[in-house]
Parts: structure tokens; C-alpha cells; sequence
């Protein structure tokens, strides 16, 4: 192998498919100091901002996904993908990886088509219980298909597939540590239970308009809330402030510390989401989005629910929300249970064995 390697990465548009992206750089790089990445992104998405905050460069495509409604954008999507294609291929042309790597997210389409179509070993990591369109297409084409739930055979050729899970922040695996520094770290009461909200980096409508509509429940429960509302709601919430028991924050930075505070999580069910609460092993109650792609994220959470490791409403059951709730807070064995559970189902060692895979495919 060359002592200095040159890896591609590329996926995007949300922080499911962005965060496992740069944990695979960031494992990459402790064990070749001296390579050289290039991430290759969608421009205006997150990935744009959060690559280069972890160290790493990035080059963006014109590129987006098809809209389920007839829109002008989808007119353009012909121009946007060749326009990807034709800057894909130059990227490779002059960057020359020996590996490109896909996470997801329409960059990572023309980006990993054109490394395979100029022979490079290309591996994709699939998050989700349910792959979304662009590691479908690509399934054919790559070497090595990483991913997280079982049963993925109806998409994926079964001997391309290596079930690794997702790549989770390390830091997690040390938050029963950390606990009472979380505490004083939020400026929490320690007689008091800690519920965490997590409605994803841009905010969730339904579970904010949820927990607005539970915070008179929460006091009665003698609970404290560390509420993660979503940029896009910041202004809207930030106002609840003003309540001693609740803490509105647009984006939670020391998500390991706020792991560590809580005692109950409320959650989406992103598939990194899903993955990092597999290991922080506390008793979780997931609310999936149903406006995304296959419902993906129901698919994600019943994985979970059906091991008895997690409670799941719906969006359109959260009426019954605080009968739910309150259930859970009286039965300590339910607790226990879940939390037992839900960390059966964790996959630690992720990062390190899709890199491990990585590795095999460079040595070929």
C-alpha cells in the first residue's frame, strides 16, 4: 500500500448520512495520518458547513433530489445530475483516489458512480432499515455494501452486504461516567428526573408542538426538560426559557453530555438517532417522521420495538402521549427492561469495522 493514500467520501444533505461520513474519515485518518481526503457533497446542504468544521475539505455538485410534487426544481433535475456527472469525473480525474466511499445522499451518487466506472474500489454504508434511492442504484456497481439492519437482501446483492451498524460518536461509550458532570455541566436539579428531547438538527414541528403541549405535564411529574427544538424553531420556543425545569436549546454541541444527563429520551427515529441510543442504553420513546422517504423511519423504530427495547407513537396516536408516559415513569421494571434491551441491540465496534473493510479493499 502507499504510504500516502488519497480517499473520496461522499454523501450529504442530512446529518444522518453527514456524521458517519466524517466518524469513517476521522477512523481513516488515525491509522493514515498521512492521506489525503476530499469530501464531495451537495452545494447549500449542511455538508457544506459541518465537513469543514470537522477538518476536512469539501467540493459541491449541483445537485438535488427529485420532488414528489410536480415543481420547476424537478425540470432541472436532468441539467443538475449531468452537470454532477461532469464535475464527478473531473474530481477524480485530478484528485485520483485509491477508495471512494458513499454514505448516502444525492452527492454521493455521481460522485461513487464515476469512481466505479474509472475502477476504484468503492464501498457505500447504508443507515437506514430502508435504503434510500441513490445506494439502491449504486448497489450494483460497488465492491462492499456496510449496513446497519438486518434483512436488506431484498435490495442489496446478498454477497456485496456486511452487516456493521452505524458509525456513532466514541464518546458515547463512556456516558455512564459522566453523569454527574452532565448534570452540572446543564445546570440541573439532581433530585429531579431528566427528560431529553431530540426532534433532529433542523427541528421537528409535531414533537415541538408535543412537548409545548406537555410542559404543564412534565412539572406535575416533578421532571426537567433539555428540549433540542431545531434551528428553523429556535425563536419560536425560546421563551420556555423562562421556566426554572425547562432548558430550549436549537442544537444540542455536547450530545454525550446530554445523553448522560437524561433519564428518559424522547426521539425521532433517524437511523443515526437510532444507532446512538442502541448504546446509550436509556429508555427511549420513539416518535418517527411519516414524511420521509418509505416511512423509513417507523421501519427504524420497530426494529427496535419489536426486540421489547423502545416505545413507539405514532404522529397521528400522540393524543395518548402523556397516558404513555406516565405509564413508563410509575413501572421502574419497564425501565430497566428497555434500557437492558435497547442496549442488546448495539453495535459499538461500527466505525472500526467499516473501516476494517475499507482496508481489504485498498490491500486488493
Amino acid at each position: 500500500m502507499k504510504q500516502s493514500i488519497n480517499i473520496l467520501i461522499s454523501g450529504g444533505g442530512t446529518g444522518g448520512h453527514i456524521y458517519p461520513a466524517i466518524a469513517i474519515a476521522n477512523e481513516l485518518k488515525l491509522r493514515h495520518p498521512n492521506a489525503k481526503f476530499l469530501f464531495v457533497g451537495a452545494k447549500d446542504k449542511m455538508e457544506m458547513e459541518k465537513v469543514p468544521q470537522a477538518g476536512y475539505e469539501i467540493k459541491g455538485l449541483w445537485i438535488a433530489g427529485i420532488q414528489r410534487r410536480i415543481t420547476f426544481k424537478n425540470l432541472l433535475f436532468p441539467f443538475k445530475l449531468l452537470s454532477s456527472l461532469l464535475k464527478s469525473r473531473r474530481i477524480i480525474k485530478q484528485f485520483r483516489p485509491n477508495i471512494a466511499i458513499g454514505t448516502g445522499g444525492f452527492a454521493s451518487g455521481p460522485a461513487l458512480l464515476m469512481a466505479s466506472l474509472n475502477k476504484i474500489p468503492t464501498l457505500i454504508q447504508e443507515q437506514n432499515s430502508y435504503p434510500g434511492i441513490t445506494n439502491k442504484f449504486l448497489a450494483k456497481k460497488v465492491h462492499k455494501i456496510c449496513v446497519a439492519y438486518d434483512h436488506l437482501e431484498r435490495f442489496f446483492p446478498t454477497d456485496k452486504i456486511l452487516k456493521t451498524g452505524n458509525p456513532v460518536r466514541q464518546d458515547l461509550l463512556l456516558i455512564h461516567t459522566k453523569r454527574d458532570a452532565s448534570l452540572s455541566f446543564f445546570n440541573l436539579d439532581k433530585k429531579k428526573k431528566t427528560v431529553l428531547v431530540l426532534g433532529g438538527s433542523l427541528g421537528a414541528r409535531r414533537v415541538n408542538e408535543l412537548i409545548e403541549s406537555q410542559l404543564d405535564f412534565f412539572n406535575q411529574q416533578n421532571l426537567q426538560v433539555i428540549w433540542q427544538c431545531g434551528k428553523l424553531y429556535n425563536d419560536a420556543y425560546q421563551k420556555y426559557n423562562d421556566l426554572a425545569y425547562v432548558q430550549v436549546h436549537p442544537f444540542v454541541n455536547q450530545m454525550g453530555m446530554a445523553y448522560a444527563a437524561s433519564d428518559f429520551i424522547i426521539s425521532r427515529a433517524g437511523a443515526s438517532s437510532v444507532s446512538e441510543l442502541c448504546i446509550v442504553g436509556k429508555p427511549v420513546l420513539f416518535i418517527p417522521s411519516p414524511n420521509v422517504a418509505e416511512d423509513h423511519q417507523t421501519k427504524n423504530a420497530k426494529s427496535v420495538v419489536d426486540h421489547h427495547a423502545a416505545i413507539l407513537i405514532k404522529e397521528s396516536e400522540l393524543d395518548s402521549f402523556a397516558v404513555v408516559f406516565e405509564t413508563l415513569l410509575k413501572d421502574p421494571g419497564k425501565q430497566q427492561s428497555l434500557s437492558e434491551n435497547i442496549k442488546a441491540l448495539a453495535l459499538p465496534s461500527a466505525t472500526t469495522d467499516i473501516v476494517n473493510e475499507i482496508e481489504k479493499l485498498l490491500k486488493n
